[in-house]
């Protein structure tokens, strides 16, 4: 079955049947580990490329939950009596959720996707037909204002944002609900705005089926919709970030020339977040030739923030092109077309003077200090999500630094933070390495580079002893002046628990 463009939604206003059909869905099992156990690996999998026959293949039984994949997951019409075994299916009808097809045959009206919580609580995100399964392959050929579902971006969103317990939460762009949901179980009271009208029904949709707290939906872009007066404990945001020449489809291009959109959105969060509040966002932003990335990031910095800003890739402008052409499905139509809108995309960089795009976290602060730090780093590697914790744990850790000097610091206690492992690198037979690797296995998984009086500080690091008698009796044991190595060293404890391999003690 195939749909060409966004149908009629379900009721919002009828949490009764969102509720009685919940515990239908769940009492057949369709959740995460449910799909897994039916699909197996291979199959679930599949469906994360677009890729249906494997499920299509595992579901030709009648049970429930074959009969709810095939339904909802795969926008497959199922006869109303196959239906009916399984859901209160005149009241999914009537409520919207279900529509009549052919003869005996009912359709769903929107995906419905079960989503795992990261406390083990079945959630289900609710999507435009076809825009949940394998995520926006062949969006193009969709109206513009299609809402999507569960995707790699707002996955890692969801995984980085601090998960503190909080008054207010505000999700920027709401689209399905994902991040809404999320806050929803931490945030006393949550706000989700959008452009998109349908954004925020979907929204109450995927909030209620999921048995969360409504939130307070607004319609706007941006921070239009929220009132000069309002402030925020977390603001969180997967916004349409995609340079783009226009504004084509909703769902991804802000309609802003170049990283406009992103940069407005950082500098305005500033004013809206109270005092120790979070602001994290996923962006694009550009490499223009002559000018420094990262003094471009730290300019969008709003004052009285600090941030940690991580570039975690980065693409030439044809790479870049080329992936959010095939995204929205533009390759699989008329070839001319394809090329018209690949030369207006290059002409869009190349007037910017543009040669990649940048893509990344940026998360801000609220901060009393009246000496912000500004992170901003390359980190390509592997990470650990959910990096929440750590995220929090990086700006705690500034707070310490700031609030001690290099005298305070000698005076304190340190931890080597667990999983922290220790790797000597140099030729195969040599005496002495040529340099010595600190390496976490945890979080950002960072590795750095050590002296071996940094590395045997690490070592002894166990905290009970201050940092200042560790150096004494390194210095005693290697032959070094005690106060010429406590004048160097701070700088080099500095950077180990700024970057999470020490933590003080106590």
């Amino acid at each position: 079955m195939t749909d060409t463009g966004p149908a009629s939604l379900p009721a919002a206003d009828r949490p009764d049947t969102a509720a009685r059909l919940r515990d239908a869905l769940l009492a057949a099992s369709f959740t995460a580990d449910g799909l897994l156990d039916l699909l197996g690996a291979a199959a679930y999998a599949a469906l994360a490329r677009s890729e249906t026959v494997p499920a299509l293949r595992a579901t030709r039984g009648d049970t429930p939950l074959e009969t709810l994949v095939r339904l909802f997951l795969l926008q497959q019409p199922v006869p109303h009596a196959r239906v009916a075994a399984s859901l209160p299916v005149q009241e999914a009808l009537e409520a919207g959720w279900l529509r009549r097809v052919g003869g005996d045959e009912v359709a769903a009206t929107v995906d419905v996707r079960p989503y795992g919580g990261p406390g083990g609580e079945d959630w289900f995100i609710v999507s435009d037909l076809g825009c949940a399964v394998g995520g926006a392959g062949g969006i193009g050929q969709r109206d513009e204002g299609v809402v999507l579902g569960v995707g790699g971006a707002s996955t890692t969103l969801a995984g980085i944002t601090v998960r503190t317990p909080v008054a207010s939460a505000l999700d920027l762009g709401t689209g399905s609900g994902i991040q809404a949901l999320h806050a929803a179980q931490h945030a006393t009271r949550v706000t989700a705005t959008d452009l998109n009208p349908r954004a925020l029904h979907i929204t109450a949709l995927t909030l209620a089926l999921s048995g969360a707290p409504a939130a307070e939906l607004r319609e706007g872009s941006l921070f239009a919709p929220v009132r000069d007066d309002e402030t925020f404990d977390l603001i969180v945001s997967n916004p349409p970030f995609v340079i783009s020449p226009g504004a084509r489809l909703t769902y991804r291009d802000g309609g802003m020339g170049g990283d406009d959109l992103c940069r407005s959105l950082v500098q305005q969060a500033g004013e809206r977040l109270n005092e120790g509040g979070f602001a994290q966002f996923l962006a694009n932003w550009q490499h223009v030739a002559g000018e420094d990335w990262q003094d471009r990031l730290r300019s969008w910095v709003p004052r009285g923030c600090d941030a940690w800003i991580v570039q975690r890739e980065v693409q030439d402008v044809t790479q870049y092109a080329e992936l959010w052409l095939r995204d929205a499905g533009d390759h699989r139509g008329d070839p001319a077309e394809y090329q018209a809108r690949y030369d207006a995309w290059l002409d869009e960089f190349e007037a910017r003077k543009v040669r990649a795009v940048g893509f990344g976290w940026i998360t801000l602060r609220r901060t009393g200090s009246a000496e912000p730090v500004v992170t901003v780093e390359e980190w390509p590697h592997p990470v650990e999500q959910p990096l929440g914790e750590t995220i929090r744990a990086h700006f705690d850790r500034l707070d310490y630094l700031r609030a001690h000097d290099d005298a305070a610091l000698l005076d304190s206690r340190f931890r080597l933070v667990p999983e922290v492992v220790q790797e000597q690198v140099g030729l195969p037979g040599a005496e002495d390495p040529e340099h010595v690797v600190l390496r976490q296995h945890r979080g950002m998984r960072r590795a750095t580079k050590v002296d071996t009086v940094g590395a045997g500080f690490a070592g002894v690091c166990d905290g009970t002893l201050s940092a200042g008698r560790i150096l004494d009796a390194i210095a005693q044991l290697v032959g070094e002046d005690e106060v010429l190595l406590r004048d160097r060293t701070p700088a080099q404890i500095r950077l180990l628990v700024e970057q999470g391999f020490l933590e003080p003690a106590g």
